[in-house]
């Protein structure tokens, strides 16, 4: 005999209760209650360092192109492509190479020219 069998109908009706209620909270708290697993967390925190990494280098990225000595020229030719166009323009000019790397970041490459887009002459 198991020792569940053996226990009073109340102590066993308070052992379910107890079990029910986990189950419960625990769905309710991964569901309405913001709680998530290790692997979640890490997602999101990956997540949101890769946006504070754009945000922080899509401004450099701008002075680069800025500070180019024909900026005035490159600004009048990127600002007759649209779209991807753009993105490649801003790609093959190296002005989103991450510092001390060789290759651009797609990410920045596109928040860089996104805010290239927003320049003006009397910007440079």
């Amino acid at each position: 005999m198991t020792i569940f069998a053996e226990t009073s109908p109340t102590v066993k009706t308070a052992l379910t209760g107890a079990a029910a209620g986990a189950a419960v909270l625990a769905i309710l708290g991964f569901t309405l209650g913001g709680w998530m697993t290790g692997g979640t967390a890490a997602k999101l925190a990956a997540q949101q360092a890769n946006t504070a990494v754009v945000v922080a280098l899509a401004p450099v990225c701008v002075n680069n192109f800025k500070l180019q000595p024909d900026a005035s020229v490159q600004l009048a030719a990127f600002q007759a492509l649209s779209g991807s166009d753009r993105t490649s323009f801003v790609e093959k000019g190296g002005w989103a190479t991450t510092l001390g790397g060789k290759d651009n970041s797609s990410a920045i490459t596109r928040a860089c020219a996104d805010s290239i887009a927003l320049l003006k002459a009397a910007d440079l």
